[in-house]
């Protein structure tokens, strides 16, 4: 009776190696916002500090910084230009570029996007009302017309931020700057497009300086995880 030949059992494919965006270190908080500190402390020679990284104090007080510069460089392009440049949905957009900053709704591509979307929403919203020329809602009221328009501008920024695969929450907040009447021009809605952008351009550079992978467009797409069970 022959010996049958030695079956090897199967092996499992390796998992495939996350990409270096995903690699890096989270810190005491979540986010990224950790290693953007020990890339800049680095950067500029501060070596000793950039040890403590991952100090709340020192996330806190870097993360306050970073927050009055950025939006401090849109105040100051405001004063010069005469134009509103600054917007209370920036504040979250300048958040998350510095926080979560490989995140996809962090990438310059959902940002543009997201606004872009939430300002078509609201304006959308506004003209399909007849709230074009009337007031904002802090100064005239809440009318029926009012709150339906904030509900479907936001309704239709969310639903189209994700047929577009390009979800960014502060957009929410764009819109309702918009149905809610604080923004009603064209000329308005372009200059906050404008912010958007030169915020999105900050961070890039930010960002690079601290030796952080943001993408110029889109995040790069997570690698995808071999399924199981298959025979």
């Amino acid at each position: 009776m022959s010996e049958r030949p030695h079956e090897r059992p199967p092996t499992e494919p390796a998992p495939p190696e996350r990409p270096a965006t995903e690699r890096l270190p989270t810190g005491p908080i979540g986010g990224q916002l950790s290693s953007v500190l020990q890339g800049l402390l680095v950067r500029f020679q501060f070596a000793r500090l950039a040890e403590r990284n991952d100090s709340l104090a020192l996330l806190g007080l870097f993360s306050f910084i970073n927050g009055c510069l950025s939006i401090g460089l849109m105040a100051t392009i405001a004063l010069v230009t005469k134009e509103a440049f600054i917007f209370p949905s920036l504040g979250p957009t300048a958040f998350l570029f510095f926080y979560t900053p490989l995140a996809p709704a962090a990438s310059p591509r959902n940002a543009l996007y997201g606004h872009a979307i939430g300002v078509a929403a609201g304006w959308g919203s506004l003209t399909l009302f007849g709230l074009n020329h009337v007031g904002p809602a802090i100064a005239t009221g809440v009318s029926e017309s009012r709150v339906a328009a904030a509900a479907l501008s936001l309704g239709l920024t969310s639903g189209l931020m994700i047929m577009c695969k390009a979800p960014h929450p502060p957009a929410g907040a764009t819109t309702l700057i918009v149905s809610l009447g604080i923004l009603r021009t064209p000329e308005q809605m372009v200059v906050l497009m404008v912010a958007v952008l030169l915020l999105t351009i900050q961070a890039f550079v930010i960002n690079r300086l601290a030796g952080i992978p943001y993408p110029l467009w889109a995040a790069p797409k997570p690698a995808k995880v071999a399924s199981e069970g298959k025979g």
